[in-house]
């Protein structure tokens, strides 16, 4: 049987439409449907970055134009419809998912303890007891609360004072659970006071080959087409053997077929799919034409050379570049329109003097930056305004790149 072929233009529309970015920017963003777009991307990065909104509002705002910086906070602290842990970074994940991380807390003990042991956080072992018995008696602490007559650093993770690193490795671990942030400093409760028992690890040993199989299917669900690597690396806890066996597996049994998908360049690249993907993908209506201000840590954009492979569109984040070695600056949003990424934009909010002041924008190499590009960008900058609590916005001299 001949491979079957997804061209460019209909891989970006599977690949926009299993991240929400397909359809129109609308609907309710709170509560349960709120929650029911974040089971949609599987999880949301939090970022503590705060140059227009963070990062976690942006993406969220993106899909729903009526989301609030309040209403995940609702579903996350008040609701508890989501639980923070880790998958290639911080992120907010539905709380109905909650098992499936079992098999990462069990793998998150063994490697922590032999990482941050050679990385000579020496005294973090011997605070586990003390750090839980003063969570058990004063509830919910922050790093700060616990280890006040030991040395503090810097503040950075590679100077963690003793009890923040214990802090740390039992939430990672799973005897921990954040309940929240305050000023985005994470709240670290014990887990048996906030996870309903059902969800947590039972007597019963962790089943890794169903925790890899759950996944593995999700992140496929979630990515529409994607090489073993890339499953992998979505919820970054399988390992790239265990993926490779799942694929081979599934493939064998008829569950997965392999095709190969135009790249922006030409190429091909095979990836795999769920039988019934390809048809139903070239079927998909084209994007809505209004651009779009993305985070730097969305969904679409968080796999760097996945992008640049399907939009022909490169991007690093320069935040730790030094400032005479930035190609454009401190960070800076890309623009989504329709089904290209456009440009990029360097802004930033003024909250003073309640203004959003445009640095600077650069194009595409492809992309000519239109007056009705113009108008549809302005139009957009407004509402990211309104959304970031700002009164209006205002554009440098030459800010057109």
């Amino acid at each position: 049987m001949a491979v079957q072929r997804l061209d460019n233009a209909a891989a970006r529309r599977l690949f926009l439409d299993r991240h929400a970015l397909l359809e129109q920017p609308a609907g309710p963003a709170k509560g349960a449907d709120l929650l029911a777009l974040i089971q949609r991307l599987g999880f949301v990065q939090l970022d503590s970055i705060n140059t227009v909104a963070r990062a976690h509002d942006m993406i969220l705002y993106a899909r729903r134009p009526a989301y609030r910086a309040k209403h995940l906070k609702q579903l996350y602290e008040r609701d508890r419809g989501l639980f923070e842990h880790w998958t290639h970074d911080a992120a907010v994940i539905p709380m109905a998912f909650y098992p499936q991380w079992h098999l990462r807390f069990q793998r998150d003990t063994e490697m922590l303890r032999k990482r941050w042991r050679n990385w000579r956080r020496d005294g973090f072992e011997a605070r586990f007891d003390a750090v839980l018995q003063h969570v058990r008696d004063h509830g919910a602490v922050s790093s700060s609360d616990v280890g006040k007559d030991e040395k503090k650093g810097s503040g950075g993770w590679w100077d963690w004072h003793p009890s923040k690193t214990a802090l740390e490795y039992l939430w990672r671990s799973g005897a921990l659970t954040v309940v929240g942030r305050s000023g985005f400093q994470k709240q670290y409760d014990l887990t048996e006071r906030v996870i309903e028992e059902h969800l947590r690890p039972g007597t019963q040993p962790v089943d890794a080959e169903a925790t890899v199989h759950w996944l593995c299917s999700a992140a496929l669900e979630r990515l529409g087409f994607a090489t073993s690597g890339e499953l992998a690396a979505f919820w970054d806890t399988a390992t790239a053997a265990e993926t490779k066996a799942w694929c081979a597996e599934q493939l064998q049994q008829g569950e997965l077929q392999e095709v190969e998908i135009e790249l922006a360049d030409g190429k091909l690249r095979k990836s795999f799919v769920r039988p019934g993907t390809i048809e139903a993908a070239v079927e998909l209506a084209p994007p809505p034409g209004r651009m779009r201000v993305l985070s730097p840590f969305d969904p679409a954009l968080r796999d760097r050379k996945r992008a640049e492979r399907l939009f022909g569109f490169h991007y690093r984040i320069e935040v730790f570049t030094p400032a005479e070695k930035r190609q454009y600056g401190y960070y800076v949003f890309p623009l989504l329109e329709g089904a290209r990424l456009v440009g990029r934009i360097d802004m930033k909010a003024d909250r003073d003097a309640g203004v959003l002041r445009v640095t600077a924008l650069w194009p595409e190499r492809d992309v000519k930056w239109s007056p009705a590009r113009t108008r549809r960008l302005e139009a957009e900058l407004e509402r990211v305004a309104r959304f970031a609590g700002l009164d209006s916005v205002s554009f440098a001299d030459g800010w057109l790149r």
